[in-house]
């Protein structure tokens, strides 16, 4: 999708593209994925801009994300308020499934939907702002791969938080630092293991 029909055509193209997911959503039962369902939005012929883009053109697979993200969340609003059904949204499963007040309580803060909720990060995000967030969803992946290993220097377990983290490594570092007896070698573990699990972007 080009910038200009962001701004000329964006408000019918996403109200479209809303119908035609809540469509595709009504019919299927067992859910699918993201990558599943932009599939079959780009088979339907009022939605064929959505197949407009060059391989490796990762603005514009970042705009087809964020729309189809929009128009889910937006869906899952208006589900939740008329009772009628509760969405779940994940780029390995988005399901609709059938209303139950106690389920589909939705979160007083949530940051994900807040953002895609709000079309100014689209239209405010160029090519070198997809690319500041795929490095930082990488930051995320890398430091998610190895949590593992790096709890275990530690001497803790998942679930624990970021407070105990902390706590856990300053009294490591106490113990290990060579004025104590300690040496080097295991300072630097207790470093590399707080500088994966406490990483931010």
């Amino acid at each position: 999708m080009s910038d200009e029909s962001l701004h000329t055509e964006g408000s019918v193209f996403i109200d479209t593209l809303q119908r035609v997911v809540a469509e595709i959503l009504h019919t299927s039962r067992l859910g699918m994925s993201e990558y599943e369902l932009i599939t079959r939005l780009e088979s339907y012929p009022e939605l064929a801009k959505l197949a407009r883009r060059k391989p490796g053109d990762t603005l514009a697979l970042f705009r087809l994300h964020f729309l189809v993200c929009h128009v889910l969340y937006r869906l899952m609003d208006e589900w939740h308020q008329a009772g009628s059904a509760h969405l779940e949204i994940s780029a390995l499963m988005i399901c609709r499934h059938p209303y139950k007040a106690s389920e589909a309580a939705m979160a007083a803060v949530d940051k994900v939907r807040d953002y895609y909720l709000d079309l100014n990060h689209l239209i405010n995000t160029d090519e070198s702002g997809v690319n500041e967030l795929l490095a930082s969803f990488w930051v995320g992946m890398n430091r998610y791969e190895h949590r593992d290993e790096a709890l275990e220097v530690l001497g803790l377990t998942d679930p624990v938080d970021d407070e105990m983290i902390r706590k856990t490594y300053r009294t490591l570092v106490m113990e290990h630092h060579p004025d104590r007896g300690g040496d080097n070698e295991m300072i630097q573990q207790l470093n590399d293991a707080a500088q994966i699990l406490l990483k931010t972007k």
